[in-house]
């Protein structure tokens, strides 16, 4: 695909400056339509802003399962006066933290221990044969710059 077609498909997956990915990908050989698309749809696991219905959902957890004391704790800050949607708000940020951390661990495992230091992970695109074809690497520097809200995290 050429860089002005490759253009047009970023526009129409919701990057935004599309042309820079595009032209990323032409120029440097870096994969960049995977690289966004995996920030995409990551992103969508992260709770939306002024979305509370999460608060709902953990409310249907059940007590003796896992996560069950997520309920009983929101509730009672709800009813200490807490607002949803401050809760929302610190949750969002607790899982756009949590994705960066994650995407940095793919590029790095970090101190471990000397017997496992040998062990490594990535992300890889890969063919429709399972088969590696393009290292995903880097995707924490691209983190913010995905955030939906074209806010990078920043308050509103």
């Amino acid at each position: 695909m050429n860089e002005r077609g490759l253009t047009e498909l970023f526009r129409k997956l919701g990057a935004r400056d599309p042309a820079a990915w595009a032209r990323s990908q032409i120029n440097e050989n870096i994969p960049q339509l995977a690289r966004f698309l995996f920030l995409r749809q990551a992103w969508k696991l992260v709770v939306s802003d002024n979305d509370s219905s999460w608060i709902r959902e953990l409310s249907r957890v059940g007590s003796d399962k896992p996560g069950g004391d997520a309920e009983p704790a929101i509730a009672r800050l709800l009813a200490a006066g807490g607002q949803e949607d401050d809760l929302t708000k610190i949750v969002r940020v607790m899982q756009w933290q949590l994705l960066f951390r994650l995407c940095q661990l793919l590029d790095d495992s970090g101190n471990v221990e000397g017997e496992v230091r040998d062990i490594a992970w990535r992300l890889f695109q890969v063919d429709e044969s399972d088969h590696p074809i393009a290292l995903m690497g880097g995707l924490a520097e691209s983190v913010l710059e995905t955030d939906p809200t074209g806010r990078e995290m920043r308050p509103t």
